[in-house]
């Protein structure tokens, strides 16, 4: 079989895409993809057999994030007037079936059209949540996110690079690439083995791409495409799978969204320690899309116009990998806010977490995680016992302020949601602002006492994170004390019986945020 050749045949009243690894054709309700008989060490389908097993891998894999989308593996076959898929003649190779899903819902497309709003962002960072909770580890898959396996996978980027590079890259940047992240990894190698001992290291998707993600309004994201040709670009730090998502986007100038995928997984998930790494692992992410782009842009038999879009594509990559962990665009700081039960204080908190791109870190979620219950279990109790009690308060604090100072620690800022009933609770997030020389606010939320016991009446009624309730409502009010002792320039007053839209304009001129309807 010739490459040529089986384009020429099965192309006929179908689009052709081309990658480095396959020949994707497309007609109006299907896909197919045949996958290219080239073995770059780190990918093999050089033999029938190896692109059949990977046909078939590729088909059970990808149901785990798209269950609808791919249909089987059909023999691509050859007789004496050419090649077809599933037809009359010799086997000669084989094509994953797969459902054609709508141009309109690619996310990256829908980037393009101004059309990849805040909310999709959020979904497709819950569905990751879910996705990568209900998928394994294990000691084997643990091994991957070692530091050992980290190193060796940063060092055969840049071993198999070192002769191409120098069309994209300068050699003194080059260096510097790679003495940035040989570094960080050697640097922080108790960091990588602890998240892999606390189960951190998933069988992911291994190439999140905005262009494999599809959105629809009837049910959750379908999400394409996952590594199924070797496992240890799979099996690797959650965290190591989002951040291709985060540097995709602000490889294509939303850095905005981008940290807000970031902020909304990490919320999501409780793994704010991930800060720590994903700086490293966005440039990790971005030197592998050079390297493919790279391995493009040098094939001889590829289109002309494909291989220009490949080499420019290559260097905006490797810039990019270069610029991560340089300074943000916004400065860290702390935003905590707080109120009375059913003030407005969590969708107060959303609001500026959307708005900076921030994390949010909620005391309900965390009191919830150190419970060791799901987050819409009611934990019960008086209003100062059991999970409420003041030793339990002060735990649930002090877990908000550490996980909070791994996103200070990143540079970005932070958001506090919690009830800061006091004086001496609001100074803790006061105190860990000015550990790490940020500027400190603090929203109040405010709502008259009537609308606040309807809210919970409402709440009542379905699952909630909050186990705020009418029982202990009363004693929750008379225990809690204004913000009074904060100077004015660091407190804003919230009636969140107001619109949330004129809320919003107020916290914008309060802090820093993202200015509306940024690009880059």
């Amino acid at each position: 079989m010739t490459g040529s050749t089986l384009q020429t045949d099965l192309v006929r009243g179908r689009t052709l895409i081309e990658t480095h690894t396959a020949w994707v054709f497309l007609d109006e309700q299907l896909v197919w993809k045949v996958k290219k008989p080239v073995d770059y060490g780190f990918l093999d389908y050089s033999t029938l057999a190896k692109r059949k097993a990977a046909c078939e891998a590729e088909v059970a894999l990808n149901a785990r994030l798209a269950p609808s989308v791919y249909l089987g593996v059909d023999p691509v076959t050859r007789d004496a007037s050419g090649h077809h898929l599933a037809g009359a003649g010799d086997v000669v190779d084989y094509a994953v079936r797969m459902r054609r899903l709508s141009d309109e819902t690619r996310a990256d497309l829908r980037l393009a059209n101004g059309a990849l709003s805040h909310d999709d962002i959020r979904a497709i960072a819950e569905y990751l949540v879910q996705f990568h909770a209900r998928m394994p580890t294990s000691d084997e898959i643990a091994r991957f996110g070692a530091p050992e396996a980290i190193l060796a996978n940063v060092r055969e980027n840049f071993s198999q690079t070192r002769d191409s590079i120098g069309a994209h890259l300068g050699p003194a940047k080059a260096r510097e690439l790679e003495r940035t992240q040989v570094g960080f990894v050697e640097r922080n190698a108790e960091l990588f083995r602890s998240r892999a001992a606390r189960g951190r290291v998933r069988d992911g998707h291994g190439d999140l791409r905005l262009e494999h993600v599809y959105l629809t309004d009837d049910g959750p994201p379908q999400i394409i495409d996952c590594i199924e040709f070797n496992e240890r670009f799979r099996y690797a730090d959650v965290c190591a799978d989002i951040a291709f998502l985060s540097m995709d986007l602000e490889r294509l100038g939303r850095a905005d969204l981008a940290e807000y995928l970031l902020a909304s997984y990490a919320s999501a998930s409780g793994d704010h320690e991930l800060y720590r790494v994903v700086d490293f692992y966005e440039g990790y992410r971005a030197y592998v899309r050079g390297k493919v782009a790279s391995i493009l842009a040098a094939d001889a038999g590829a289109a002309e116009a494909t291989r220009q879009t490949a080499e420019r594509a290559a260097r905006l990559a490797y810039l990019l990998s270069l610029s991560e962990g340089r300074k943000r665009l916004l400065e860290p700081c702390v935003v905590a806010v707080g109120g009375i039960i059913a003030s407005g204080k969590s969708t107060v908190a959303a609001a500026v977490g959307r708005m900076a791109s921030a994390p949010v870190v909620e005391a309900d979620r965390v009191r919830k995680e150190l419970a060791g219950v799901p987050a819409t279990t009611p934990l019960g109790g008086g209003a100062w016992s059991g999970a409420y009690a003041s030793e339990e308060t002060a735990r649930v604090y002090a877990e908000l302020v550490r996980r909070a100072g791994f996103v200070l620690e990143s540079g970005r800022p932070v958001v506090l949601d919690a009830s800061f009933r006091s004086p001496e609770l609001r100074a803790l997030a006061v105190e860990l602002a000015r550990r790490h020389a940020a500027p400190f606010y603090f929203v109040e939320c405010r709502a008259d006492l009537d609308e606040c016991r309807r809210r919970l009446r409402l709440r009542s009624r379905g699952p909630s994170v909050s186990d705020g309730r009418l029982e202990i409502f009363d004693a929750f009010v008379a225990a809690y004390r204004p913000a009074d002792e904060l100077p004015a320039g660091a407190r804003l007053l919230l009636d969140t019986a107001l619109p949330l839209e004129a809320n919003e304009l107020r916290l914008d001129e309060f802090l820093p945020t993202w200015p509306r309807g940024f690009t880059r």
